[in-house]
């Protein structure tokens, strides 16, 4: 049996030999994704232990939280977990008052990758987390290899009660809107993590991201210009208002995350309540 989703949300199980989405929604899951939430990324505050940064964004007054697992990461890595379960449980055991609703996974594309995605999906659900971001690969990869890399990513998460959602990313596969949804046709049941830094950066004129809307199951924010990736909330070009309704109009009901890394000479903790204002008075 697969988990499989629609784009608007996740919907239970399907027979993995079937690419039709299923009729009716898992019924605790829907009850979870009731209208669209306000997250953050654990990234955000890198150079702190774990629980000390969920201390802090808790301090900030968001609810729910995105955890990163990479391999370069300074909270959890994908061989840690996969090595030690338990300790990674414990680990996200204090998450102060903080609803998790995704984990971020990156890890080098070895044969051991597909272990430490499992260990790693096997975390989210004693979260209680659907939602398993992931990264595509690099711009070049043979399309069908990708297709094939996915397909597998897709099936261990399904097994799990778990969607994929492959972030969009400049440099990657998923570095156009067109690639994007054509790697989602080809791979049912894949989602995609929308970051629209990505489509205005390096961009003359902003590109569109409206083919990938319908398959959008997570979401990453800052604030970039076509020129800096990123800076201070309200001095870029990102159209919070107007991403929102596009979510909006698909049906869209789950995060918002701020994915805000610190930047040398700014305040971090202003920049990051200031998203959270933003993003709440849309909702």
């Amino acid at each position: 049996m697969l988990a499989v989703f629609d784009g608007g949300g996740y919907l239970g199980a399907a027979s993995s030999g079937s690419s039709a989405w299923l009729a009716e929604a898992d019924a605790s899951s829907s009850e979870e994704r009731v209208e669209v939430i306000v997250s953050v990324s654990t990234e955000c505050f890198p150079d702190l232990p774990l629980a000390k940064a969920m201390e802090r964004l808790a301090e900030l007054e968001f609810t729910a939280v995105e955890i990163d697992v990479h391999d370069q990461g300074s909270h959890l890595q994908p061989d840690k977990v996969a090595a030690h379960p338990e300790s990674a449980v414990m680990e996200c055991s204090d998450l102060q008052r903080l609803r998790p609703v995704a984990v971020s996974f990156a890890s080098a594309d070895t044969p051991e990758m597909y272990d430490r995605f499992t260990a790693c999906c096997k975390l989210a659900k004693s979260l209680g987390v659907v939602t398993m971001v992931v990264e595509a690969s690099e711009l070049g990869t043979p399309f069908n290899g990708e297709i094939e890399r996915l397909r597998k990513l897709v099936a261990i998460a399904a097994g799990l009660d778990a969607v994929v959602g492959v972030k969009t990313a400049a440099g990657r596969m998923t570095h156009d809107s067109e690639t994007t949804a054509s790697l989602c046709r080809n791979v049912p049941g894949l989602g995609v993590t929308l970051d629209p830094s990505h489509f205005i950066y390096g961009h003359k004129k902003q590109a569109s991201w409206e083919p990938i809307l319908k398959y959008v199951c997570h979401v990453h924010l800052r604030d970039t210009k076509p020129d800096t990736f990123q800076v201070r909330i309200g001095q870029g070009a990102v159209e919070y208002g107007k991403l929102f309704s596009q979510l909006e109009r698909v049906g869209y009901k789950r995060a918002l995350s701020a994915h805000l890394p610190p930047m040398e000479g700014v305040d971090q903790v202003a920049e990051l309540r200031k998203m959270r204002l933003l993003l709440e008075s849309l909702l």
